[in-house]
């Protein structure tokens, strides 16, 4: 088996994944990595029947070569982060476009039914919440160290690793609530992105 006796590394790995090696493909991608790909789609919004489609599906997206580029999502790993970590950011994101693919031809639909758009917009979630709970602590921290703005990476990690309230978050940082609600916006908005950059 390909992890029995001897220790690869991500740079070994990707390279063989890009060469389409069947063997690694099935033991560092499809056995090695289960545990992760079952987790998020046990969690998230996956628009898949069963995890093994799920992981299918993961593997085309990111061997799939971009139009503009030629190169595929792995081809853009930049081994800032572990292969593993990167794998599940990529997930995340995955399930967070298809969520938010969802929401929008939900609000399709709904404007079609009120022709006077008599629906207000913010009945309608806006965007998930974060959850960090598919992702380990060191992976978050990771992702939270990558981030321009530390002010906006400590409130996440306020508000996110250490579970503290909105209330609680916004006093420990200083700041009232109506601040604490743009910032924790764009806090969020800044971590998606560089989990995007990171992709």
């Amino acid at each position: 088996m390909f992890f029995e006796n001897t220790e690869y590394d991500d740079h070994e790995i990707v390279n063989a994944l890009l060469e389409r090696n069947g063997r690694v493909t099935r033991e560092f991608f499809y056995r090695k990595c289960y545990p992760l790909f079952k987790s998020v789609f046990d969690n998230y919004h996956t628009d898949c029947d069963s995890c093994v489609e799920f992981m299918n599906d993961i593997y085309l997206h990111i061997l799939m070569p971009d139009i503009d580029t030629g190169l595929c999502k792995l081809e853009k790993f930049k081994f800032e982060s572990t292969l593993f970590t990167w794998l599940k950011t990529v997930c995340l994101f995955y399930c967070y476009k298809k969520y938010k693919r969802k929401q929008k031809v939900r609000f399709d639909r709904i404007s079609e039914k009120n022709d006077d758009y008599g629906v207000r917009l913010d009945t309608l979630p806006e965007s998930i919440n974060m959850d960090t709970s598919s992702l380990s602590r060191n992976d978050v921290e990771t992702i939270l160290k990558l981030m321009p703005n530390k002010r906006y990476s400590h409130l996440i990690r306020l508000r996110y690793l250490e579970g503290h309230s909105n209330e609680e978050t916004a006093e420990l940082m200083g700041m009232n609530m109506n601040t604490f609600y743009n910032k924790h916006k764009l806090a969020k908005e800044q971590y998606q992105r560089t989990i995007l950059k990171e992709m």
